[in-house]
């Protein structure tokens, strides 16, 4: 048995004692209990226990602790020392003149820890208050609604797994917003955005308004908000939404985790509510159930079948009508017509947002058409280099990869082979990589620009891949001052000139597997053949990394 130090024993001696009572004891709670209790952050699964100090004379709960089912007495009289010294409630600290518990094992555990402070330790069968505690805590959380009406919880799942294989994120930007009409359940349009493009955060927000949702982009695309500004805009927000999340538990810092990976089974929906004065809720009421389900199944068939019009460069004028069913409590079918209809003069609005929040940014007028520096196309954590590939591999890969993107013109086979940029990441990541490549038209060209961190004095040399709509990504930073890159470079520069200026870009598959960083031919599942271009050709200019508040 462990045993308290002699300087905290003379710590607690020097307490105040008081003539009071005290019950503690130590209980097994539901997960309901759990939840009703703690943070989400720390919910402990079923199975979890709750320790109460109360002070019997004052009716106050001095202290209290979850743990583990597997934690020992120890438990016990730490939180017992907590509610001694620094109790959770408005009360000074003393020591108690008796303790009564309800469990042998901890009456006789108690009085071998507690011998020297001159408390009496007392079995009792029964402990008033804290079992009106736990009654009441019982209670609430037998009274807790569900998340989701238990009538509509099934067909809300089942819409919520079709958004999710939609995957409208693949074809829809933030800003472009579709309306559903509905006028039911005191809702007459609904304004769906899309997450996703980010591919951080998955799902769907329903505004309730066009004032909220133009509200909100304001103030998120305004440099000068602080986090505790955004807190409050994500707040006031008026939405309905459905969100994706892992159903395991996976670390909030692990970048090389993407939702879209997972398969299905993985992944468990969130619905809720956003409102200015509720805040944000996780529970449905049955009308925002009911508007849920009609939203989600018109939304369904609005993008299904129009997803191809929708992935068009411009965001297309469309509309169509839906009368979608609705499971009444009697078993009978309600028909709701709903109308869907894109916005593209609002999305052009939201679009312009972001637009105008560059355009106050620069002061030159030639800066306006510069492009915009992207890094959402290759994934974090992808193994990258520069190299050569010879030419007779080159001839292979033409005719084996599951995509290829030819030179306009015959290559100069001049030199070792051609000049390469290889982009390893995980399959599903590198499949998504190429749809986006496909989408852009393809890879125009490939090069370097300088750029630097003001802050440690750093040189950088920024690999760009600029694909035929316009675009550039950014796929690596390489440390000027690093002597392995010097020499890449070197090597990189002098192939491209014995090619004419032409170099390519291959992706592959396998990153956690044996051929991590060394690919081999079966992995390589793209190849795109394009030109090299200069930092004057990209016309952007040195680039500097800023600070971000």
């Amino acid at each position: 048995m462990a045993a308290l130090n002699r300087s905290t024993l003379r710590r607690l001696q020097n307490l105040p004692q008081i003539p009071s009572v005290w019950e503690g004891d130590r209980r097994p709670l539901s997960n309901a209990d759990s939840h009703m209790m703690l943070d989400d952050d720390d919910v402990l699964e079923a199975g979890g226990e709750c320790i109460l100090w109360v002070d019997g004379s004052e009716g106050v709960v001095r202290a209290m602790d979850m743990v583990g089912p597997d934690a020992g007495p120890e438990a016990i009289v730490r939180a017992l020392l907590r509610a001694m010294e620094h109790p959770q409630s408005p009360a000074p600290a003393v020591r108690p003149q008796k303790i009564v518990v309800k469990n042998r094992e901890i009456q006789f555990y108690l009085r071998g820890v507690l011998q020297d402070l001159g408390i009496s330790i007392d079995y009792v069968p029964e402990l008033p208050l804290i079992d009106e505690i736990f009654r009441g805590m019982e209670e609430v959380a037998i009274n807790r609604p569900p998340e989701l009406p238990p009538q509509y919880a099934e067909v809300l799942m089942e819409k919520a797994a079709q958004i999710w294989q939609d995957a409208p994120w693949r074809t829809l930007s933030e800003h472009q917003i579709i309306s559903i009409e509905i006028n039911q359940w005191d809702v007459a349009s609904l304004y769906v955005s899309v997450l996703g493009q980010g591919r951080m955060d998955y799902g769907v927000l329903l505004y309730r308004s066009l004032e909220s949702l133009k509200r909100f982009r304001e103030r998120v695309v305004n440099n000068d908000e602080s986090f505790e500004d955004l807190e409050q805009a994500f707040l006031g927000q008026d939405c309905l939404f459905l969100t994706f999340e892992s159903a395991a538990d996976i670390d909030e810092d692990d970048d090389e985790i993407d939702l879209a990976d997972l398969p299905p089974s993985e992944i468990e929906p969130n619905f809720g509510n956003l409102h200015p004065l509720e805040g944000l809720r996780s529970i449905l009421y049955e009308e925002e159930a009911l508007t849920m389900l009609v939203a989600l199944e018109a939304f369904h068939r609005f993008f299904r079948n129009g997803r191809r019009k929708l992935g068009s460069d411009t965001f297309p004028s469309l509309s169509s009508r839906y009368r979608i069913p609705v499971p009444q409590p009697d078993g009978e079918i309600q028909q709701v017509s709903v109308k869907v209809s894109t916005m593209p003069d609002v999305s052009d609005e939201l679009l312009q947002m972001l637009g105008d929040e560059d355009d106050d940014e620069d002061e030159d007028d030639d800066d306006f058409d510069k492009p915009l520096l992207r890094d959402d196309l290759v994934p974090q954590n992808s193994f990258l280099s520069l190299g050569a590939v010879p030419w007779e591999t080159v001839e292979f890969l033409r005719q084996n990869v599951q995509f290829h993107q030819g030179a306009e013109i015959d290559i100069n086979t001049a030199g070792d082979g051609l000049p390469v940029v290889m982009i390893q990441t995980s399959h599903p990541k590198a499949k998504t990589m190429i749809q986006d490549l496909k989408e852009a038209g393809g890879v125009k060209g490939i090069g370097f620009n300088p750029g630097e961190n003001p802050f440690q004095d750093e040189q950088y040399d920024l690999g760009i891949l600029q694909t035929k709509n316009g675009e550039l990504y950014l796929f690596g930073e390489f440390n000027e001052d690093d002597p392995v890159h010097q020499e890449a470079r070197k090597k990189w520069d002098r192939r491209c000139k014995l090619t004419n200026g032409w170099c390519g870009l291959i992706i592959a598959k396998g990153l956690m597997g044996a051929s991590r960083g060394q690919p081999q031919f079966k992995d390589m599942i793209a190849l795109l053949e394009v030109r090299w271009v200069s930092a004057k050709d990209l016309g952007i200019g040195p680039l500097q990394l800023m600070p971000m508040f």
